[in-house]
Parts: C-alpha cells; sequence; structure tokens
C-alpha cells in the first residue's frame, strides 16, 4: 500500500506521540485566538460552544492524513474542503488563502517546536520533511503561494506571524471559553505549555509568562513516560467528559 506520509517518516514519529499532540494544539490554541480569521471559526458557533471537542476532531483528521493509505489521506483532505465549501456557501463569502496558510504553517511549527520540547532536536533535513509533508496537504487543498523548503517556511512564518495575528474580543472570548470548559487548574497548565511552545509574538500578545513551577513538572512528566504514568497524568489534566476520548488518541494515532 502507499501510504501519503512514509511509514518511516518523521511526521509519524511527531503525530504517534500523544502527548506531543496534545501540545501541538495547545500552541495552536493560542495562536487561533489571536488569528484575524478567527471569525470564520466562530461563525458556525462549535469552536467557543466546545474548543476541546474541536480539538479531538481535529485530531482525528490529522491521524487519517499521516497515518493512512493515499486514497483515504486524500479522501481526508477532500472532506475538510467539503466542509469549508459548506461554511463558505452558508456566509456567502470565501475562506481568505491566507487563513488556510497560516494554518499550515502553525501545523508546521508546533510538530517542531512540541517534539523538541518533549523529546530532542530535530535535524534540518528532518523539519524540511515536516515542511514538505504540510505542503503536500496544502497543494491537495488548493492553498496557493506555499514554500518550497524549511528556509522558505521560515521567511513566510516570520511574515505572517507579523501580518495574520492581533490581540481581537475574539482573543479574549476564546480564552474565556478555555478557562470555562478546562477549570482553573487545567487553564494554568495550558497556557503555561503555550509558553513553552509558542514563538515570541504570540508570548507577546497575549502576556504569557515563563513558570518554574511548570517547568518543574515538565521534567517530572518527561521521567513519568519512562514508568508508563504518562497517560494516567494525561487524564487528570482532561475533563472527564474528554478522557475516553484521549485513550482513542492513543490507539488511533499508532494505527
Amino acid at each position: 500500500m502507499e501510504f501519503f506520509v512514509a511509514k518511516d517518516s518523521v511526521v509519524r514519529t511527531i503525530w504517534g506521540k500523544p502527548d506531543t499532540v496534545l501540545f501541538i494544539f495547545a500552541g495552536a490554541a493560542a495562536e487561533f485566538a489571536l488569528n484575524k480569521s478567527v471569525d470564520w471559526l466562530y461563525f458556525t458557533g462549535k469552536l467557543p460552544a466546545d474548543p476541546i471537542g474541536r480539538l479531538f476532531t481535529t485530531v482525528s483528521y490529522a491521524k487519517q492524513i499521516v497515518f493512512s493509505g493515499t486514497p483515504e489521506a486524500v479522501g481526508a483532505i477532500d472532506r475538510i474542503n467539503q466542509i469549508h465549501a459548506a461554511v463558505e456557501s452558508k456566509r456567502g463569502q470565501l475562506i481568505p488563502q491566507d487563513a488556510y496558510r497560516d494554518v499550515l504553517f502553525m501545523l508546521v511549527h508546533y510538530s517542531i517546536s512540541a517534539f523538541e520540547l518533549l523529546e530532542r532536536k530535530l535535524t534540518d533535513i528532518e523539519k524540511e520533511e515536516v515542511v514538505n509533508v504540510f505542503t503536500r496537504v496544502g497543494r491537495r487543498m488548493g492553498i496557493t503561494l506555499l514554500p518550497i523548503g524549511y528556509n522558505a517556511w521560515k521567511q513566510m512564518r516570520g511574515a505572517q506571524l507579523e501580518n495574520s495575528l492581533v490581540a481581537s474580543g475574539y482573543t479574549a472570548d476564546l480564552y474565556a471559553q478555555y478557562r470555562k470548559h478546562l477549570g482553573f487548574l487545567r487553564y494554568y497548565v495550558l497556557i503555561h505549555v503555550q509558553y513553552l511552545v509558542t514563538p515570541p509574538r504570540v508570548k507577546h500578545l497575549l502576556n504569557l509568562e515563563p513558570s518554574l513551577i511548570l517547568n518543574a513538572l515538565l521534567q517530572c512528566y518527561k521521567w513519568s513516560r519512562k514508568i508508563k504514568m504518562d497517560e494516567m497524568i494525561r487524564s487528570l489534566l482532561l475533563p472527564v467528559k474528554y478522557r475516553q476520548q484521549a485513550r482513542l488518541l492513543d490507539q488511533q494515532l499508532y494505527c
């Protein structure tokens, strides 16, 4: 069988670790809240109504793309396009191309930063592979002006961070929803994980601050994986209604 992402690709290694995936979406949750096109995520009302549930939905699509054969992966990408087309039809507008690129750039950035935080530094060749995989996803989605290689992505990423992000009323509302759905302790963990994986401009716009306590807890978490306690800790950090989905994530990402 031909796979959309090669079995020996570092992208499979990154997305095959459930804790890394959760850190990816912690970072993306920060940047989504600042994106100038976040109003599109509010149009259907699904994101503010259930931001954690939306995370697991997105993970499901990512799993299909990264771990499936090429026909299944292409089908998943096409379903994403169909969902977007339906939203565009209801709103009577087209989602900006910049918004699509922004999401792909987030996936590249947080795939790299989350893995490097929890595991090890990636080589330049591995970073190139991350960019190439998500660029292929973008091409299938019909996204224009995509980078060719990691160096081009870095240049475009710098411009995108300056031009596409702003703290707005949507930002404040989305963070209120995060806190409502997570509770104080889990919300505290979220914002400090975000500090660890986000670029400086995101930290600045969200006023994210470092936490010595969380840095110590991160080291404890890394140690917990060696004695197979990481699943238990992940479960404690998620609201009860999402713990079963987290366990399924373990199974899905290793298929």
